[in-house]
């Protein structure tokens, strides 16, 4: 399965990387995990990044399964308690709804539901087993809604040798009143070693149970019992009972990862102890441990805790903000954040099929804002057109740029320059610079209104899901005679931090460091994941305490621009007993830092919805 911006992934992560020594840093990847994979696997060893092919120890993954499940993210504000849908890029594999193509004879084939599924599963899971090092093993889990078609692909990838445990996991809990059948109370874990058991690590004594209190006393009598083969006598270890296939201890179950210390509340949270028990199982103190489906962060959380070292991903925006704080809570060490962008253009193929490429969407993004599309010749990515009856100049960004400071002078040279200049461009981008709003606010002062900057709907294409859609849409536009447009499709002004001037307390080998938030701009809400009645909520949140929407932030006193060291960071919820308001973080921070008499200070905010933004102050004594 070939991804268009497998290169640009692999570059942006490797952008990424410490710069500062040699030394491993755990890694916290946002973004599609085939693309995060196939950037590990590449590396860049002419920049000192190794692959990872071969070096992961131990793989394990809760991948949607099929459910036909929607989960929404519950936001608790002040005044106001929210669902955030996921977006269009995160629905792709978060909604647990599924779609795409299949080629056959030559003809392009609509698929949906379970086939779509494994088509999507397929390529991550070949991907996995080339990450994974000679004695390494992975953990599939899944439920009864694909466990025996995955079963299928496990083998098919690994091989039927590679087959270890197929391992239940059995829980209790309320069933459907009425419900006709059993009720459906165990997952399913499947075990595949990427050579077999053949040298796999298996450190059974670490995971050993405890005898029964029965076999005890009906075996203590004599120094051994039968195991089945006359001519084999087990002795009792004193560290407990080999462990079977399967898993029904209460501390391994659901009800107790809602109640354990280190919930976070996400929907489909695993208990700490049964990541644990895999762990101590199938990695040594050091190993790579590895969860493409990161979620709430619990494999993360707990191979830290035992001494691995890990990498996950996610891509949800909500999954990765909640590891991060979970990470913090738990002292991690530090960590890289990385991200390897959005996905509009994989969705433009599952919903409007292989055939269309960026060209296409560009077109579709010019015709639903009221632009008229300049023909190929004089534009080849089909990515600028103009207002009818005026002088504007309208530039799409790709799903695969980031609208930054290069993009607004491009857009600017485009405005002066193409077909004889324009008085104004307005550039329309999916993903943005997360310093965007200060970088904007720059060139304002200098442009004025000849420049505007708007955010594409995020769910555009769940909007367009057919032809006849596109057109119902498209009918609807209108240019006015003032030059304005009128369009069923809101894009949306940008989102940003400001901060107050920072100040410093000057010693003579230290410095105290005070900063303050002053306000956080969301002009127009309509780019939130959101229903209109959850709007409403959020728009009044906007209006009168637009901080309560800041779910992180940190702060790097000596920021290099280019890789971002939290020395401080504080978020809604925090364990910390001098925060006493878990619907708000704290707003203003002093810190200690080394002496200078010139600095750069850089501080870092997400917003509950996962929209990033950053703030970079020059501070001179």
């Amino acid at each position: 399965m070939v991804i268009p911006n497998r290169e640009q992934a692999q570059q942006e992560l490797l952008n990424q990387q410490p710069i500062v020594d040699n030394q491993w840093h755990n890694k916290l990847i946002y973004g599609d995990n085939l693309l995060a994979m196939q950037a590990l696997l590449a590396g860049d060893p002419a920049n000192g990044v190794e692959s990872m092919r071969g070096k992961i120890d131990l793989i394990y993954i809760d991948p949607p399964y099929d459910s036909k499940a929607d989960y929404r993210t519950k936001v608790v504000l002040p005044g106001a308690d929210v669902e955030s849908r996921p977006t269009v890029m995160e629905q792709f594999a978060y909604a647990d709804t599924w779609s795409g193509e299949l080629h056959i004879g030559g003809q392009r084939e609509p698929i949906r539901g379970t086939l779509a599924y494994l088509r999507y599963m397929y390529p991550r899971l070949v991907l996995m087993r080339e990450l994974l090092s000679e004695q390494g093993s992975i953990y599939v889990h899944v439920d009864y809604h694909v466990d025996a078609y995955l079963r299928v692909i496990l083998d098919d990838v690994y091989g039927r040798d590679g087959f270890i445990n197929e391992i239940i996991w059995a829980y209790t809990g309320p069933s459907s009143p009425g419900m006709k059948g059993y009720a459906n109370k165990h997952d399913v874990i499947y075990l595949y070693g990427r050579n077999g058991r053949r040298g796999m690590i298996w450190n059974v004594d670490d995971v050993r149970k405890p005898y029964k209190e029965s076999t005890l006393k009906n075996e203590g009598r004599r120094t051994g019992f039968t195991t089945g083969n006359p001519n084999l006598v087990a002795q009792f270890n004193p560290l407990g009972k080999y462990p079977e296939d399967w898993w029904d201890e209460p501390e391994l179950q659901l009800k107790p990862a809602s109640l354990e210390s280190k919930s976070v509340k996400y929907a489909t949270q695993k208990p700490e102890k049964l990541l644990e028990r895999i762990i101590k199982a199938s990695s040594n103190e050091g190993s790579i441990v590895a969860d493409f489906f990161g979620g709430s962060g619990t494999t993360a959380a707990v191979a830290e805790k035992l001494g691995r070292r890990w990498i996950t991903s996610d891509i949800g925006k909500p999954a990765t903000m909640i590891m991060r704080k979970r990470l913090i809570d738990n002292n991690a060490k530090p960590f890289l954040y990385q991200s390897i962008g959005d996905y509009q253009r994989e969705q433009l193929t599952s919903t409007m099929g292989s055939r269309y490429r960026i060209g296409d969407l560009n077109e579709i993004v010019l015709k639903l804002y009221g632009a008229n599309p300049f023909k190929v010749e004089d534009n080849p990515r089909r990515n600028l057109g103009y207002l009818a009856g005026g002088k504007t100049l309208v530039y799409v960004a790709s799903p695969s740029q980031v609208v930054n400071k290069y993009i607004i002078d491009q857009a600017l040279d485009h405005r002066d320059n193409f077909m004889g200049g324009y008085n104004k461009v307005v550039i329309l981008g999916w993903n943005f610079d997360s310093r965007i709003g200060e970088i904007y606010q720059h060139y304002h002062e200098r442009e004025g209104s000849h420049l505007e900057i708007l955010i594409i709907p995020p769910d555009l294409l769940d909007q367009i899901k057919s032809k006849s859609t596109f057109k119902k849409l498209s009918s609807q536009v209108a240019v006015m005679a003032d030059g304005t447009v009128s369009t069923p499709i809101r894009f949306s002004s940008l989102q940003y931090l400001t901060i107050k001037q920072p100040e410093v307390d000057a010693g003579i080998h230290e410095d105290e460091l005070t900063l303050e938030l002053d306000n956080y701009v969301i002009v127009s809400g309509d780019s939130l994941p959101l229903d209109e009645k959850n709007q409403a909520k959020v728009n009044k949140v906007i209006a009168n305490d637009p901080l309560a929407l800041i779910e992180y932030w940190s702060v790097d006193p000596d920021y290099d621009g280019a890789t971002f060291r939290s020395a401080w960071q504080d978020y809604r919820g925090n364990v910390d007993p001098s925060d006493d308001d878990p619907l708000r973080v704290k707003t203003k921070m002093s810190i200690r830092v080394p002496h200078k008499s010139r600095r750069t200070v850089a501080v870092r905010a997400v917003d509950v919805f996962g929209q990033e933004s950053e703030v970079v102050r020059e501070v001179q004594l």
